[in-house]
């Protein structure tokens, strides 16, 4: 078995391993990883030689970490890596190649609309019956979008959301609360099938899915590295933030929105965060926990996305593609029926 684990930031990991009798056999460990002292990778391979085959990422991390001899130095790749690498050994699990991708960039929508387009087209990649696909989002008006957990009540400030032209919706995914100013922020939605991420933490998930964006932000110039859980982040603050919802037909939504150009104040209107939420991202301002890509580049919005297509195109083969009218016209029932009702909104008040 065969597996491969490309660490976001990082160096590839490659393990080679068969199985015999329910555990681990002939494992090899390779890459383009820094490793130091050299015969550590020998440690390596003794530890996961002899497994069971249903060790999960952490326990195969832990054996890993217990046989590196003091002072070891691992540059590019952790334990944890190589028990993800291995675990999708186990798993036959694909990579980003494997797929025929495509990109769509269509007309502006309503922020329900583009949330409904999000669980349409995700459900629809878990059926097989659509592609793989990175959705560019446009919208025509400004909102806020609150994680699917989150207290309404709590996050926003209806009269603050109100005096500022600020719709209020909620999306399928959790996390925190999003300020989605029209033409102010970057969005993006990865529809994918469960099998590219199979064998990774959730955590491990979120990074393997922005990596691309990583290499598109420092095309132009930004420093960019991944927070965990779900924070992409640059030299002065935090750029954005991602969040997943995996369906039970094996579709995964992964979704991102990155702060193109905002107003610090309005947000500290629009938005309820406090004091606890501040402390722990090591601020005292909300207006400074976001660090805009306009100011970091100089470039235009409409450069910036085209940059991203271009960084996804290139490094997935992925083809310009579009959203079917009935797949529209399914969006639109799904805003009628949930994502436009008071129901929804308010399902934790």
């Amino acid at each position: 078995m065969h597996g491969e684990y490309k660490v976001p930031g990082g160096k590839l990991v490659v393990v080679d391993l068969e199985v015999r009798d329910g555990r681990i056999a002939d494992f090899r460990l390779a890459g383009d990883f820094f490793l130091e002292p050299d015969d550590a990778l020998a440690d390596i391979d003794a530890a996961v030689n002899g497994l069971p085959v249903e060790t999960d990422a952490a326990g195969i991390a832990a054996a890993v970490r217990g046989a590196l001899p003091e002072g070891a130095q691992l540059l590019g790749f952790t334990p944890d890596s190589v028990g993800t690498a291995v675990r999708r050994a186990l798993v036959t699990a694909p990579g980003w190649k494997d797929f025929s991708w495509e990109v769509v960039h269509e007309k502006p929508v309503s922020p329900r609309m583009n949330l409904a387009l999000d669980e349409v087209l995700t459900m629809r990649v878990g059926d097989g019956r659509r592609n793989p696909t990175l959705r560019l989002w446009e919208w025509n008006e400004s909102a806020v979008v609150i994680g699917s957990f989150q207290s309404l009540r709590n996050e926003v400030d209806p009269e603050g959301a109100a005096r500022h032209g600020f719709d209020v919706v909620r999306r399928i995914s959790g996390g925190g609360a999003m300020m989605m100013g029209a033409n102010s922020i970057v969005t993006y939605s990865l529809y994918v099938p469960a099998s590219l991420v199979a064998g990774m933490t959730f955590a491990d998930s979120y990074a393997f899915l922005d990596d691309w964006v990583l290499q598109a932000l420092r095309s132009l110039g930004i420093d960019a590295v991944y927070q965990p859980l779900n924070d992409i982040a640059g030299p002065h603050g935090k750029i954005g933030g991602a969040a997943q919802k995996r369906l039970a037909n094996g579709g995964v939504l992964h979704h991102a929105t990155l702060s193109y150009d905002m107003d610090g104040q309005v947000m500290t209107e629009v938005l309820r965060i406090g004091r606890e939420k501040l402390s722990d991202k090591g601020t005292v301002s909300a207006a400074k926990r976001v660090d805009p890509l306009r100011s970091q580049t100089g470039l235009s919005r409409e450069a910036i996305i085209e940059r991203f297509i271009d960084t996804f195109s290139n490094l997935y083969g992925a083809v310009p593609g579009s959203i079917t009218a009935e797949e529209y016209a399914e969006a639109e029932a799904l805003v009628a029926s949930k994502f436009a009702t008071d129901a929804w909104l308010n399902r934790v008040p």
